[in-house]
């Protein structure tokens, strides 16, 4: 099964002729107001969908279990279950009477008349993160352009375990689906073509050369695209590093969604995940993409998870322009 083409998400267009790294100098806009008891109750919101977000995995925690799906969340990603309830407006909003509360946070000033307000300081945040914000805006916007592709099955956990021995297995406790010497031959039997680096780079030394693509970080934006389940997940790790200037809003749909497709990641991969449970309460089951029906319920989930990641990019990438247009 080949590359699909879907229709191109529509996006703000971002480009600037400033240099890069800093926020332009002549679009500025008055930014908008909430009121207390507004940005009070979407704080209190988020909050609340945060903690229900991340319960389950503090008490793990907690009793020091692991969890060999819901941890890479926490592992492979450094946001903490901490940050991830911080609220944020985004950039360009003005929160009334928040002096207090965040004049004095790290990447907010006081504003507003007496200075009792508060909102993101956008140059400030430029000045420290601007190269990181100009490579997200680059990656998110390649991403967009290139046409999706849902014909690689998920083979990229399939190569991370090839000819590996029991004991080397990365989640060790899980066995696997198929066993070994059947694993093995169903990489050796598929044309593998990750187009994702930072799953290509997990790849056994054996399974390497086997790949198509040689993805590397220098090229990621000219080989990312949305059918991968790692760049969907990866929209989670791009909307947190641009911090305050993503709307808590969109980083808790992100995360959202990097869940939901680790939950097919594991479903698709060679471990066994039967006796698991997903974030919805039902039982988890293989999607055996060694067969032409789980071929195809995988390149049906990916087609989900491709326009659901492209929408958030969608709303990262305003982001980004809403704090390119706010420049004090």
């Amino acid at each position: 099964m080949g590359a699909a083409a879907t229709a191109p998400a529509q996006r703000p267009d971002t480009r600037e002729t400033t240099p890069a790294g800093q926020p332009p100098v002549s679009r500025a806009i008055r930014p908008t107001t909430l009121a207390r008891e507004d940005w009070t109750a979407r704080e209190a919101a988020h909050r609340e969908r945060a903690d229900a977000l991340t319960a389950a995995h503090r008490e793990r925690k907690l009793r020091h279990e692991r969890h060999p799906i819901e941890d890479f969340l926490w592992t492979y990603y450094s946001v903490t279950p901490g940050e991830l309830r911080r609220w944020h407006p985004g950039a360009g909003v003005l929160l009334a009477g928040a002096a207090a509360e965040r004049g004095e946070l790290r990447h907010y000033r006081p504003a507003g008349p007496a200075g009792a307000d508060a909102t993101v300081d956008v140059a400030g945040f430029f000045a420290r993160r601007g190269g990181t914000v100009d490579y997200v805006e680059r990656l998110l916007s390649a991403t967009l352009d290139h046409t999706p592709k849902f014909g690689c099955f998920g083979l990229h956990e399939w190569a991370m375990v090839y000819r590996m021995t029991p004991e080397q297995l990365r989640h060790a406790a899980l066995p696997l689906r198929i066993g070994h010497a059947a694993t093995d031959r169903v990489v050796e039997s598929h044309q593998i073509g990750c187009t994702h680096f930072d799953a290509y780079r997990f790849f056994t030394p054996e399974a390497a050369p086997l790949n198509t693509l040689r993805p590397t970080r220098e090229t990621q934006p000219e080989t990312e695209q949305a059918g991968c389940l790692h760049a969907g997940m990866d929209v989670y790790k791009w909307a947190a590093k641009l911090g305050p200037i993503v709307p808590g809003e969109v980083l808790l749909d992100a995360f959202v969604l990097a869940r939901d497709i680790r939950e097919v990641d594991m479903r698709a991969s060679p471990y066994d995940v039967t006796g698991f449970v997903g974030a919805d309460g039902t039982p988890l089951t293989p999607v055996p993409i060694e067969t032409p029906d789980g071929k195809r319920e995988y390149a049906r989930l990916q087609r989900g998870f491709a326009e659901r990641g492209n929408a958030i990019r969608v709303r990262v990438l305003a982001a980004i322009a809403a704090a390119r247009a706010h420049t004090v």
